[in-house]
């Protein structure tokens, strides 16, 4: 059996060769959107991007074309694109069609001489340089932060324990703060707290990496407590150790908050006690399973965590000075919820709307009582297990004018006083986060959860905007704290250009390096007390193998470590420079 699929403008021109004779083919695949088949075969059914073509009968050797476009404007800008999974069904047989994407492959970073200064990322608030440098192969790990650097080195194949003195002094400083003094016979580091000694330590085992270390004194402090990075392993199941790759990652670029997106649409990954039906019926998705092949990149694919791994993804970032933020999606993105549970949903409902992935159905419906039976013990089992006191509870993408078709939606909203999608949108997460609430927490969703008349979720939450820095802005206006994570700059998901042979999303923009520092988490310095946080997106829809996370994160992940912790800018050149240097800490081809 022989495939190939390749672009060709706005279509995609798949050729299939089958070895042997095969009477009425059903060719099978998903892909970023909706799609369908223009020529060479007939369009018969779909799941979102999940398309089945049927197809005349072949002939064993003669290849035949089949033309692929996506639809509802929807336009293929790269071979991240290309039909992922791809399969033949037969009369009960399911023949795999041979394609593996090789993923990402990077720009090349251009030469730019050094850098002028330390080679870190984040830079430093202050640097004073004192004579001479000193060579230090390793140094004393008593302080317990000084030794989660050593355990992150040694994971890393690098070294940091070893016998150059080192003194530690406690001293009242800001959360994460730290002076480290470097002189020819001793190491002086002074913190506040955990965070502060252990990214003291981080710099140390940075300066290490790249040389001798340079005498003086640095004096060091986050810009915003809050500096994110978000995995969604709801579309791609990510085998537990690349998570915890990703938590060293992000230890080494000082950023403190990991984003844990394990449902949505597509499946629930984490082993719930309260409906194990949940993970049960949706981890796996594919041929003979409740979901099809949804992003799958492959006939059958998926997997679940169980409670055991989310512990041990816990116990380790909290050595690397990390919280987990677990997010449950309501009241959209529920396309899997929906299906395993469908009394989650009015049985009258008519109404006609669609997700921007093609996905009918996929938001529970808050006037039936199963969807509170649900989404309340899944809140507080969630919450319960995660111990940062924070439980995202998604709210985004609502589909325009879902609930509208629904009598038992319109007589609650009449019963209080709502008129439109959002103000019952408003009402229904701001009712979701009151038992999060009550469970001991503070909740947190995406931007959407400000809209309604009601003013929407509130309950103290977290708000996150994506579509850009504006809607931040308004929450922020109207009391909410904020993290900025506009999409245009630091959604990691998009492709760095606009070169077709690239790989990555494109209905944000292209973001290059530079176009990860060239914004303002603080566009309005009158609301600087709101704005918490900057935080990096990635979302999985065109993953297909855990390997192919690395080139899209580095180097575009610097960038967002120095907005989430540096004040002062700096040049997208200086970027450059850096990224180079941490091209041999973290090669951007890393597998784990």
């Amino acid at each position: 059996m022989d495939y190939t699929c390749r672009l060709d403008g706005a279509k995609m021109i798949c050729t299939i060769t089958s070895d042997r004779d095969l009477a009425a083919p059903v060719f099978c695949f998903s892909g970023m959107a909706p799609m369908t088949a223009t020529k060479g075969g007939e369009r018969l059914r779909g799941m979102g991007s999940f398309t089945e073509v049927a197809l005349p009968d072949l002939k064993a050797g003669h290849p035949h074309e089949v033309v692929v476009e996506y639809t509802d404007g929807h336009r293929a800008a790269n071979r991240a694109w290309l039909p992922l999974g791809p399969y033949l069904r037969i009369r009960g047989e399911v023949i795999a069609l041979p394609y593996r994407p090789k993923g990402c492959v990077p720009p090349a970073l251009p030469d730019l001489g050094p850098f002028d200064g330390l080679p870190l990322v984040p830079q430093p608030v202050n640097w004073t340089p004192s004579d001479g440098t000193v060579a230090v192969t390793g140094v004393q790990c008593g302080d317990d932060a000084l030794t989660a650097v050593a355990d992150l080195a040694a994971r890393r194949g690098w070294r940091f324990d070893g016998g150059f003195p080192v003194r530690i002094t406690t001293a009242d400083m800001a959360a994460d703060a730290y002076r480290l003094e470097i002189t020819p016979k001793s190491i002086h580091i002074t913190a506040g707290d955990y965070g502060g000694r252990f990214y003291a330590g981080v710099t140390l085992l940075t300066l290490m990496r790249a040389g001798p270390l340079p005498c003086g004194v640095i004096t060091d402090a986050p810009r915003f407590g809050w500096r994110g990075q978000h995995l969604d392993t709801a579309r791609h199941y990510y085998q537990p150790q690349t998570i915890l790759d990703l938590l060293d990652l992000m230890a080494l670029l000082k950023l403190n908050r990991f984003h844990w997106h394990f449902a949505d649409d597509e499946a629930f990954r984490l082993e719930i006690d309260s409906f194990p039906a949940l993970w049960q019926k949706t981890a796996f998705c594919g041929e003979g399973h409740l979901l099809p092949a949804l992003f799958a990149g492959a006939i059958e694919a998926g997997g679940s965590y169980s409670k055991a791994t989310a512990r041990q993804i816990i116990a380790r970032a909290a050595t690397l000075n990390i919280e987990v933020l677990p997010e449950i999606e309501a009241p959209a993105h529920a396309l899997a919820m929906t299906h395993v549970f469908p009394d989650m949903r009015d049985p009258a409902d008519n109404g006609p709307e669609t997700s921007v992935q093609g996905y009918q159905g996929n938001c529970v419906n808050p006037a039936m009582p199963r969807t509170w039976d649900v989404l309340d013990a899944i809140a507080k089992e969630v919450g319960d297990l995660f111990p940062f006191g924070l439980l995202h509870l998604g709210c985004d993408e609502l589909p325009k004018d879902t609930w509208m078709g629904s009598p038992k939606a319109r007589a609650l909203m009449k019963e209080q006083g709502l008129e439109t999608t959002q103000d019952l949108q408003g009402w229904t997460i701001a009712k979701l986060a009151e038992t999060v609430v009550q469970n001991g927490q503070r909740p947190a969703a995406w931007e959407e959860a400000a809209q309604g008349a009601n003013g929407g979720i509130g309950h103290d939450a977290i708000l996150f905007s994506w579509t850009g820095q504006g809607p931040g802005l308004e929450a922020a206006r109207a009391g909410y704290d904020v993290v900025m994570s506009p999409a245009q700059h630091v959604y990691l998901d998009m492709a760095h250009s606009a070169d077709p042979d690239d790989w990555g999303a494109s209905w944000a923009a292209f973001i290059s390096l530079a176009d990860t520092i060239n914004w303002d988490p603080v566009p309005d310095p009158a609301l600087a007390d709101r704005i918490i946080g900057v935080q990096g997106t990635f979302w999985s829809e065109f993953t297909t193998e855990d390997s192919q996370l690395w080139p899209m994160l580095m180097p575009r992940m610097l960038g967002v470590a120095v907005k989430a912790w540096q004040v002062d800018p700096i040049s997208a050149d200086d970027l450059t420079r850096l990224a180079v240097s941490y091209q041999r800490i973290w090669p951007v081809d890393r597998a784990g």
